[in-house]
């Protein structure tokens, strides 16, 4: 596994090691011992999995303090534009995303930490994107930037994407800048 620094603090792409030969594809998708030489120390809480059509965007979701989440994102099938935000008001990449894209075909994932905002736009069918997650979900303390905020500017390369309810109704990153904590 290999780690590869982002423009912004803490945010890492990783690159995963697969192995193909005529039966198929070995990927391992989770090594303790791989995390910590990297110095990627954390134990994790729970794994989630989505599902996703072409031209879906899930986020860009987050979680207040205290109750911050950090978040492992993989694509075991399909292809998605992946972003995270930089919510971390002491930082001097606040407001900045970065985005790449992720497959089942290109071994890459994303190391988001605590602080960040997370979204993906499914790219194909039937996209399968696997999260682990560092912190444990808290409704009460979830919340939803839009994912078409003005002022982020997330170049997401779709006009009229899936989007839920919950999503759609997100408040903005002006609106995010004004709460304390």
């Amino acid at each position: 596994m290999k780690k590869i620094s982002t423009n912004i603090d803490g945010l890492y792409v990783l690159e995963n090691i697969s192995h193909s030969d005529n039966r198929g594809l070995f990927r391992e998708l989770w090594n303790k011992n791989n995390m910590q030489k990297l110095e990627l120390n954390n134990s994790f809480d729970q794994d989630n999995m989505s599902i996703s059509s072409k031209n879906v965007i899930r986020g860009l979701h987050y979680q207040t303090k205290p109750h911050e989440q950090l978040k492992y994102i993989q694509v075991l099938h399909g292809k998605i534009l992946d972003v995270a935000v930089d919510l971390r008001k002491e930082s001097n990449t606040f407001g900045e995303y970065f985005s790449i894209e992720i497959s089942d075909k290109n071994s890459m994932g994303l190391w988001i930490p605590k602080g960040f905002a997370h979204g993906f736009l499914a790219l194909q069918e039937k996209t399968i994107v696997v999260y682990k997650c560092a912190g444990k979900y808290k409704k009460n303390y979830e919340k939803t930037i839009k994912w078409n905020d003005p002022q982020l500017n997330i170049k997401w390369g779709i006009n009229s994407p899936k989007v839920s309810i919950k999503d759609s109704k997100g408040i903005s990153f002006a609106s995010f800048q004004k709460i304390k904590n």
